[in-house]
């Protein structure tokens, strides 16, 4: 698996409003809307309603807030990068500037766990966040997010 193959280039966005982890969702929300069209109040709440089982904060400023919709057919992702970082309840206390958000069909087992691992390994990865926050064009965020082809999961 790829990160190229749940993420799209439309689904890359800079975000200078967010000033909360609830409009970052919506924001979110939104462009999972506009690039995946998901629904995004559906959005929203589903990503609340399993922020609410523990925080999806990993550290070092990068979250990765997910959810299963029932409207989603294959596991798909909105890259965020913040201008501003924000208070997010991170594991860490730090606030967040990066926000890798997956969506996945109620009934994904093994691809959504190994979208999230990707994702995960891939942001763990600090001279990469450091190259993401170093750019504020979503097209090349989008290809340094997808450049690295040697991090896979089969």
């Amino acid at each position: 698996m790829l990160l190229s193959s749940i993420l799209k280039p439309e689904a890359v966005r800079v975000l200078s409003a967010a000033s909360s982890k609830k409009r970052l969702f919506q924001e979110i929300g939104d462009v999972g809307f506009s690039a995946l069209g998901l629904k995004p109040q559906a959005t929203v709440e589903a990503l609340l309603d399993r922020e609410s089982l523990g925080p999806t904060g990993v550290g070092h400023g990068v979250a990765l807030p997910h959810a299963r919709l029932s409207t989603v057919q294959d596991v798909s992702g909105v890259f965020v990068l913040l201008e501003k970082p924000i208070d997010y309840g991170a594991v860490d206390r730090q606030p967040v500037d990066i926000a890798f958000a997956l969506f996945a069909p109620e009934d994904a087992g093994v691809e959504h766990l190994k979208a999230l691992a990707l994702v995960s390994r891939t942001l763990r990865d600090q001279a990469l966040c450091n190259k993401l926050r170093s750019n504020l064009d979503p097209v090349k965020l989008y290809t340094i997010l997808t450049e690295p082809q040697a991090v896979q999961v089969t």
